[in-house]
């Protein structure tokens, strides 16, 4: 999880990259580079709760997350103070996934526990691709149907308007991630 941590707060280094990654197009309205930072803003304490936290207590702390995230998930009873974009990424996670629920915010951190098998991905890394669409990559171990629920809450909520994927990628070419 170090390693993935590492490449939620930078880009990495490409000469790491998996030969085959899983894709996100996403469509985001705004700015993509804002975009992006306020998504890895979300994931950047997940995953260091996952390095750090005992997942054995009740709740984990929540200081580090974002609180227009916080805000945005079910059960906060702050939803109406979340940021335009948030509720609308709550309204198109829902559509998306065909009545989904918002995630309790315990429920979505409690997914980064290292001893958990629910995650089906870990992290590669999220750039710009066009002005008003982001490429997520995640490592789904070649996978082209795991575990996502979780992930794209986040991508949602941080202001997706649309998302196609995951497809499969092979990255041998050595394709800027």
């Amino acid at each position: 999880m170090k390693d993935e941590l590492r490449r939620v707060r930078e880009r990495p280094d490409t000469d790491a990259v998996p030969p085959v990654l899983s894709l996100f197009a996403i469509d985001v309205a705004g700015d993509p580079a804002a975009y992006v930072e306020r998504l890895r803003s979300v994931l950047a304490p997940a995953v260091r709760l996952g390095c750090t936290a005992d997942f054995e207590e009740e709740s984990l702390p929540v200081d580090e997350v974002p609180g227009w995230f916080a805000a945005v998930g079910s059960g906060s009873g702050d939803e109406e103070r979340a940021p335009r974009f948030a509720r609308a990424g709550r309204e198109a996670y829902a559509e998306h996934t065909g009545g989904g629920r918002p995630w309790d915010l315990q429920d979505w951190l409690y997914r980064f526990d290292p001893d958990e098998d629910s995650r089906g991905w870990e992290w590669w890394d999220a750039t710009v691709a066009g002005p008003s669409r982001v490429h997520v990559r995640v490592d789904s171990w070649g996978e082209s149907f795991f575990g996502c629920q979780d992930l794209l809450w986040a991508v949602f909520t941080a202001g997706a308007v649309r998302v196609n994927g995951p497809t499969i990628q092979i990255t041998s070419f050595r394709e800027n991630p």
